[in-house]
């Protein structure tokens, strides 16, 4: 009869939790209620489910019928080949029966957790998934030293069957939820947990915690010379030093390079700073990667909620804004929103929006203002500038959309609507016999970067039939400083043998200019014109000129001055030794048909007598 009735409650009891696993419902509660449903069908037994941890150490899921404190004394304890009847019975992956708790040597350190509940023997099973793998425990425990019966055979092997399927269950709901909410690379939560999590923070009154916005620089770099491997671990790395700094606080990682830390309530502006500056500190040390290090570096805006906006709009988009501030600014360092960023960034979001426009439109445009060789005003050659424009005929000069420079995708965009412009142009001179030596064509980090520089200029000059021997390319010092210094070389490497000149602008202004010259195949040294403007009237300044041009002549390098806007200037110029130079003083930046006409007139011809060439502009021409 006891066989008759257990066998209709077991079927009841398999239909009854295979419909709340069917549900959804929490996993310790399906559990609980099957422990329940079990020590009801087999009177004198007491239940428990264990599972594992990641470092397989027990969980204790379910064991309804005992002291939470038993529980808590279980969890934690890692699986072996003595840890009493559960864990002996997950280590070796079939079941363990143990008549006799208290003289069991698999009990032995472990039978003071149950005897004195009045537990004295425990029969456990294996919970194995579909793969083979033992993800848990199904015991039966006794009140007197005995073994399971037929009837409680069947009973613990449904319930083993169910307890996997609902594990297998939570296991795959489980892993959606974290590949919905978590980033698989870092472990951090995703843009999708940042979202949640903000809503809740900004939704509570009164909203006082922080948020700090995080790039990694150059991450670009590190793919494209490195592999996306390097990268890959150069986002992981990141991501956990950030993770080691953050503590209580809600690390996520939220776009490719893109990180965010949610401050608790309560931050203040000087405890998110603490925090910023342990998070730069974190990334000093070197990453190894296959032998090669990686330094990592980023730069982090942040704005506190409140004070900086009391929506989730408001406040992300003033932390993007000072993130984008301290990436032009104080890039590798931090930087907390104020008042006036909104308006300075929303005028330069408009300016690239702008250029971006002009771009499409094909109103970005090359002038060229005349290199003059000072002793007989020759035109020797042009530099191609960017030049906007606008809707209304006005045209725009580079410092009126400096600002959308900045943006890597904007200035390769320019760097190719000018080496179009200026191919056209060479090619037309050329074929009409317009006396030039060279054309001088700005190029910018994103062109070095993307990697592709060389090929652009070798199809623009196929295309248009101009000879690259007369073009020169100029560089400034933040290309060195924002690539790597082996690319950026090989780069200028593979130009200078197409017979292209390399120059490097605005000499003098950036950072370790004479280490440049030593690491990279120079061919022109430009001097800035912040050095011209000072030097007649600052001695250190005028020390600083002769010197350059020394060691420029002593490495084989030619000079060119910009910014001469004075004969004085000129004349001081040519008795330290300079022989080029461009300014107002010759010429402002001209359209293409006006320098065409300035360089038949003065360009270089052995017949051609000296004639002074001064302040010519555009309307003049």
């Amino acid at each position: 009869m006891r066989e008759d009735g257990a066998a209709g409650r077991l079927q009841a009891l398999q239909n009854d939790i295979l419909e709340t696993i069917a549900r959804g419902e929490p996993l310790a509660a399906v559990m609980e209620n099957l422990c329940l449903r079990a020590e009801a069908i087999a009177p004198g037994t007491i239940c428990s489910v264990m599972t594992l941890d990641e470092q397989r150490r027990l969980i204790a899921l379910a064991a309804p019928s005992l002291p939470a404190t038993y529980r808590q004394a279980v969890t934690g304890i890692p699986i072996g080949p003595r840890v009493g009847s559960c864990g002996t019975a997950i280590f070796r992956g079939e079941p363990v029966c143990v008549t006799d708790i208290a003289t069991d040597p698999l009990w032995q350190g472990f039978e003071s957790l149950v005897l004195p509940l009045g537990l004295r023997a425990c029969w456990s099973s294996p919970i194995t998934a579909r793969d083979g793998r033992v993800v848990g425990s199904f015991a039966f425990y006794y009140d007197r030293p005995r073994g399971p019966d037929d009837v409680e055979r069947r009973i613990v092997a449904t319930c083993v069957h169910l307890c996997a399927i609902a594990i297998e269950q939570e296991e795959v709901r489980s892993r959606n939820h974290r590949l919905a909410y978590f980033d698989t690379l870092t472990g951090l939560p995703n843009r999708a947990s940042f979202n949640d999590a903000i809503n809740r923070m900004i939704a509570t009154e009164p909203p006082d915690f922080g948020l700090m916005l995080i790039d990694i620089d150059h991450l670009k770099i590190t793919n494209d010379t490195m592999g996306h491997a390097a990268g890959d671990a150069l986002i992981a790395a990141v991501g956990a030093r950030i993770r080691s700094v953050v503590g209580e606080a809600m690390a996520c990682r939220i776009g490719g390079d893109e990180f965010a830390v949610l401050l608790q309530r309560g931050t203040r502006a000087v405890e998110m700073r603490a925090v910023a500056c342990g998070i730069l500190a974190a990334m000093a040390a070197p990453l190894d990667h296959d032998g090669h290090g990686i330094v990592p570096s980023v730069t982090i805006g942040a704005a506190l909620a409140g004070e900086d906006g009391r929506d989730c709009v408001t406040l992300r988009q003033n932390a993007d804004f000072a993130l984008y501030h301290a990436k032009e600014t104080r890039r590798g360092g931090y930087v907390r929103f104020k008042d006036g960023l909104r308006t300075s960034m929303t005028q330069r979001l408009q300016t690239r929006r702008d250029v971006d426009l002009a771009l499409t439109e094909g109103r970005i445009v090359a002038y060229y203002q005349p290199v003059i060789r000072l002793d007989t005003d020759e035109i020797v050659g042009v530099e191609a500038l960017a030049r906007m424009r606008l809707p209304d005929g006005r045209i725009a000069s580079a410092g009126e959309f400096r600002d959308a420079m900045d943006d890597p995708k904007v200035a390769h965009r320019v760097t190719g609507q000018m080496l179009a412009a200026v191919a056209t142009d060479m090619a037309a001179w050329q074929q009409a016999g317009v006396p030039f030596q060279h054309v001088g064509l700005n190029v910018t980090s994103a062109d070095f970067e993307k990697g592709d520089l060389v090929q652009r200029i070798v199809r623009a000059m196929e295309r248009t039939g101009a000879s690259p021997r007369q073009l020169v390319v100029e560089i400034t010092e933040r290309v060195f400083m924002g690539g790597r210094k082996d690319g950026v070389a090989r780069t200028i490497e593979a130009l200078r043998e197409r017979g292209i000149g390399v120059a490097l602008d605005d000499f003098g202004t950036g950072f370790a200019s004479l280490t440049h010259l030593l690491d990279f195949p120079i061919d022109i040294i430009k001097i800035d014109r912040s050095f011209i403007a000072a030097a007649q009237n600052s001695t250190k300044s005028s020390v600083i000129v002769e010197a350059m041009v020394g060691i420029a002549h002593r490495l084989g390098m030619r000079i060119i001055t910009e910014g001469i806007e004075t004969q004085a200037q000129a004349e001081w110029l040519q008795s330290m030794g300079c022989r080029l130079g461009q300014g107002f003083l010759y010429a402002q930046a001209l359209p293409a048909n006006f320098t065409a006409e300035l360089l038949q007139r003065f360009g270089p011809r052995p017949d051609r007598a000296a004639r002074p060439l001064r302040g010519i502009t555009a309307s003049a021409a």
